[in-house]
Formats: structure tokens, C-alpha cells, sequence
């Protein structure tokens, strides 16, 4: 299998989670081994996908080198985990990856309409040798040997309409855009309240997020998924985990993971160069990693 990008130019304009702001992304192609590229239009600025990149994970995964930073870029970078891609130049106009409906369907839609481009360089998979841990108390990200990606993930929240939700995701391009993509980011009301107090949270609402308020969940639609709550941390790791820079190849299992313990995860999996390889799909690529890389097909 070769490297991948995008066969051609697509756009679009949403609202900024955060900020609250119409905010313009480009998405371009690039030539093969350039990897997954951030650019701040408005600053002329371009910040590579690293996981020394990441700035913030309080309430998004944040992008950012000289003061100029890019916010909320995982569930854009889930979405092009899913397909494989390798090489993309991400333009945005502010500081702020649109929110669009709170999950990543909008972004899988995006990349169908600008299509999938093989290039002329093999792909690069990183396959997990040993276990690999971060925790915080008894919230922990780990990623394990397979021959698969699989997520596994719990949570347990204290609220009558999420509790304890678990789901154990193989991945397959087309399994994600059936069991993963739709999943939308989730609040608490009194938190949103609080958040906008702040300046942030500006953007969202009902038709971006689900919102829960002491009793039960706002919205009116009600949910996608009976475990969508946690099928969406699950579409946040795998947006969190793109910034490995190449698919993972192993089990990532988590309670009550989050884009912190994730960052930590990325910088420590580069850290212990002897719990995984990098397996390139050449002709000599071994077919364990041939066999993956037909997932994202």
C-alpha cells in the first residue's frame, strides 16, 4: 500500500467551538513524506502535526509553535486517521477547527468529496512491540501489541444518563464511518455556563453537542448511539492518535482516557524506541501489516 492524500482542493465554513467565530478550512494536497500540516492562514504561520506540537489538552487538542496556535483538531484528525491519509495541508483562517455537527461525519463527507490520491512512497505503519502505559489515579491510556487497531475504552460518569458505558471498537474504514463517526462531543450544562463566563464554549449549542443538564440530556433528537458517549472518546483517541504521524497498529485501552493522558501517550510511545517498529509497505512489507493496511480501503 502506498502513501495517501487527497486528489483534490476542499473547503468549508463552520463555527469555532470555542470562540464562536465563522471560520474558513481549506484542505490541500501534499506530496508524499510530507506529512499531516497545519496552517494559519490569517498568520502565515505553518505548524506540523508533532506530538512537541501539542500546547494545550484542557478542553481540546491544541496545536501550536511561536505563540500562533490551532484548537479542537482531533475530531478532523480522526476522520483522516480513518482514511488512511498521510500527507494534507490543513488551512484554517482563526484559531479554531470548525465544530460542525460535534462529531466527524461532516469531515468523512469532506474527504469523499475531494477523494483518496495514492502516491509513489510506501506506507509507513508503527506497530506496537510492548505495552506501553500513562495514567492519572485510576484514568489510564495504554497501547498493547495486535495486529489490529482496536479501541477499547470505559468511562464512568455520575450522571443517571451516561454511568458506566463501555465499547470495544476494531477498526475498518467502513466500521468507523458506521460506528464511530457520528458520535457527537458531550457537556454538562453547568459546565458550559461556567466555560462561557471564561470567553470559551461561545459556539456551542444543541445542533453541535450534547448537552446534559442534572436530570437527562437536552437535545430533543435524543442519541445517535445507545453508547454514544463513549463511542465519541473512542473518536477523540483516534484523532488524539493521529499525531503519531502514521497509523497505529496495536490495542489502545483506556478508563476514562482523556486528550492529556493521549498527548502523554504519543510523546512516551517515541520515547521507548524499543516497544515498537515501524513497518514500511514496500514490496519486502511484511503481510501482517499489508493485511492492516487493507482496513483503510
Amino acid at each position: 500500500m502506498k502513501q495517501r492524500t487527497i486528489a483534490k482542493k476542499v473547503e468549508l465554513i463552520g463555527i469555532g467551538l470555542h470562540k464562536g467565530v465563522p471560520v474558513k478550512m481549506v484542505l490541500e494536497p501534499l506530496e508524499a513524506n510530507s506529512g499531516i500540516v497545519f496552517y494559519r492562514s490569517d498568520k502565515a504561520v505553518s505548524i506540523p502535526m508533532k506530538p512537541e506540537n501539542v500546547i494545550d489538552t484542557m478542553m481540546a487538542t491544541v496545536l501550536g509553535v511561536g505563540g500562533v496556535r490551532i484548537s479542537t483538531i482531533e475530531h478532523l484528525l480522526s476522520a483522516i486517521n480513518a482514511y488512511g491519509i498521510d500527507n494534507l495541508k490543513i488551512s484554517v483562517d482563526n484559531e479554531e477547527i470548525p465544530i460542525m455537527d460535534g462529531s466527524s461525519i461532516a469531515y468523512c463527507m469532506l474527504l469523499d468529496e475531494a477523494g483518496i490520491l495514492e502516491l509513489e512512497s510506501p506506507k509507513k505503519i508503527l506497530h506496537i512491540t510492548k505495552p506501553i502505559e500513562v495514567r492519572d489515579g485510576d484514568k489510564f491510556v495504554r497501547v498493547e501489541p495486535s495486529d489490529q487497531m482496536v479501541f477499547d475504552f470505559a468511562i464512568d460518569f455520575k450522571h443517571q444518563a451516561i454511568k458506566e458505558q463501555k465499547y470495544k471498537f476494531v477498526f475498518s474504514k467502513l466500521a468507523y464511518k458506521e460506528e464511530i463517526a457520528r458520535a457527537r462531543t458531550f457537556g454538562f450544562l453547568h459546565e458550559v455556563n461556567y466555560l462561557r463566563s471564561q470567553g470559551l464554549a461561545k459556539g456551542g449549542n444543541l445542533s453541535n453537542c450534547i448537552v446534559l443538564d442534572e436530570s437527562g440530556i437536552l437535545n430533543k433528537e435524543g442519541l445517535r448511539y445507545k453508547e454514544e458517549f463513549v463511542r465519541h472518546k473512542i473518536l477523540d483517541a483516534i484523532g488524539d492518535m493521529a499525531i503519531l504521524g502514521m497509523p497505529l497498529m496495536g490495542s489502545y485501552i483506556s478508563f476514562a482516557g482523556s486528550h492529556k493522558l493521549n498527548s502523554l501517550l504519543t510523546q512516551k510511545i517515541f520515547s521507548q524506541s524499543n516497544a515498537y517498529e515501524i513497518l514500511t509497505l514496500d514490496e519486502h512489507g511484511e503481510d501482517k501489516a499489508r493485511a492492516f493496511a487493507r482496513e483503510f480501503q
